[in-house]
């Protein structure tokens, strides 16, 4: 079995696809429960963010299974499969392991060495084990993904380099100016309390906003969010004023808006051109100051990108993040993490492949220990009269013969197991010992439901 990744991002397709694109957690549900039902997958697990789309699978056959999952993915997209085609990239088993462990690390995101990745890849990874979709492979994977994107934060400059998607998206709206000094005095609204929005409302909170209210569709959400940022003091030492408000009072609060970031898991948008406009006129006539600033950070989009032709709102989306140059990191960071990428890569295929052998070499060492209990049987059979000391004798000499022999057979094939080709060398050892396909299974199966 392989590992294959199918999927599209902002390198490969444009915001318009991507957007469309886009899975809920039901959907994505969905997707994982009818990979896993096709017949060349045996496991499935799905990375969603605004940015990328991806489906990762545990394969028996290339060809085929990248036509059943990309028909599978585009299905679930409610992208017809011809349109979504030309937008798809395929990585197969190490290029599919580098893709991970790149996209851990930053290095594939719209802003390099943001650490957001990281929360979104536990959400994959917990969503595949709560459909029972993972299995050993994507386990062992997401997990090492994990530790490498961390390693990566830990061990380079690469945090420090990039930035996460709000401020970079906040950035885009400051001008330059410095966050602390422009939020100051101004009120900001929120839309939605997920961790996207829960981050936005943080760094509003932490940069000294004189007002934070947070909106979203399920209040209790809403109503915690904002309890955990009352107490947040900013650069001035005083916290904001902080409060949740009913989603359906959103439009009748964004005349008093200066900031509005919005990010919900809603398919349609969330405030058309008509629910704005009205709040665009009302802030010009009790004289506001400068355009309300708004930030979308939804895919798809939350905000009408029909605004960015509005008077009165500078409208910061995906779209136009895609098309902004963020600062780029130091290229010593970014190569030390590439370094640290492959090194891993190498890693994770030796110990996958390693991890293949292992049945193989217990079943034999269980024959050859079935072997000698099997004979000191017999020679209790035909020597009874032995001595319980002369048996035990006996008994460790046999062991220590059997032992010496398949010692090195099961070392060597070890070590050649972390080679590219060295499952080869398991299957040579089971067909020259003539072990068991069941009893290789039975060693193995108990070993996957422990992973």
């Amino acid at each position: 079995m392989s590992l294959l990744v199918i999927g599209l991002s902002h390198r490969s397709a444009p915001v318009s696809v991507l957007e469309r694109a886009a899975l809920d957690p039901h959907t994505r549900g969905k997707l994982l429960q009818d990979a896993v039902s096709a017949e060349p997958a045996s496991e499935a697990a799905a990375l969603t963010t605004c940015n990328r789309v991806e489906l990762y699978a545990e394969v028996d056959r290339f060809h085929a299974s990248v036509d059943e999952l990309s028909g599978l993915l585009a299905r679930h997209c409610g992208v017809a499969l011809d349109e979504l085609t030309p937008y798809l990239y395929v990585h197969y088993e190490d290029r599919a392991v580098h893709h991970l462990f790149t996209v851990a690390c930053g290095l594939d995101s719209m802003v390099v060495g943001e650490g957001q990745i990281l929360a979104q890849l536990k959400d994959a990874l917990a969503a595949a084990q709560e459909q029972h979709t993972a299995g050993r492979l994507l386990n062992d994977l997401f997990q090492q993904g994990l530790r490498v994107g961390k390693r990566a934060h830990s061990e380079t400059g690469i945090d420090k380099a990039g930035q996460s998607l709000v401020t970079f998206g906040l950035g885009q709206l400051t001008h330059g100016v410095p966050l602390p000094e422009w939020v100051a005095g101004k009120r900001a609204l929120v839309v939605g309390a997920g961790s996207m929005s829960a981050l936005a409302a943080t760094v509003l909170a932490r940069a000294g906003v004189a007002e934070l209210v947070i909106a979203n569709r399920t209040p209790a959400r809403a109503e915690r969010l904002a309890a955990g940022l009352a107490g947040q003091a900013g650069p001035a030492g005083s916290g904001p004023v902080v409060r949740a408000l009913p989603f359906e009072d959103l439009t009748g609060e964004l005349p008093h808006a200066d900031i509005l970031v919005s990010c919900t898991g809603a398919t349609g948008l969330v405030l058309s051109a008509a629910d704005v406009e009205p709040a665009l006129a009302a802030r010009a006539a009790r004289g506001a100051t400068g355009p309300m600033a708004v930030l979308d950070l939804a895919m798809p989009r939350d905000v009408d990108p029909a605004l960015h032709r509005a008077d009165g709102v500078r409208l910061v989306d995906i779209e136009s993040l895609a098309e902004a140059e963020a600062d780029a990191p130091m290229a010593a960071d970014v190569d030390a993490v590439r370094r640290i990428v492959s090194g891993e890569v190498t890693a994770f295929g030796a110990a996958q492949r390693a991890a293949t052998i292992t049945p193989t070499v217990v079943a034999l060492r269980t024959m050859a220990a079935e072997i000698v209990a099997g004979e000191l049987s017999r020679l209790d059979g035909r020597l009874p009269e032995l001595e319980e000391r002369q048996r035990a004798e006996i008994s460790q000499t046999l062991r220590r013969v059997v032992d010496k022999l398949i010692h090195a057979p099961t070392v060597r094939v070890k070590q050649l197991a972390g080679e590219p080709g060295g499952a080869g060398y398991a299957d040579a050892l089971r067909t020259l010992f003539d072990l068991d396909p069941q009893t290789v299974a039975a060693v193995s199966n108990p070993e996957q439901e422990r992973q």
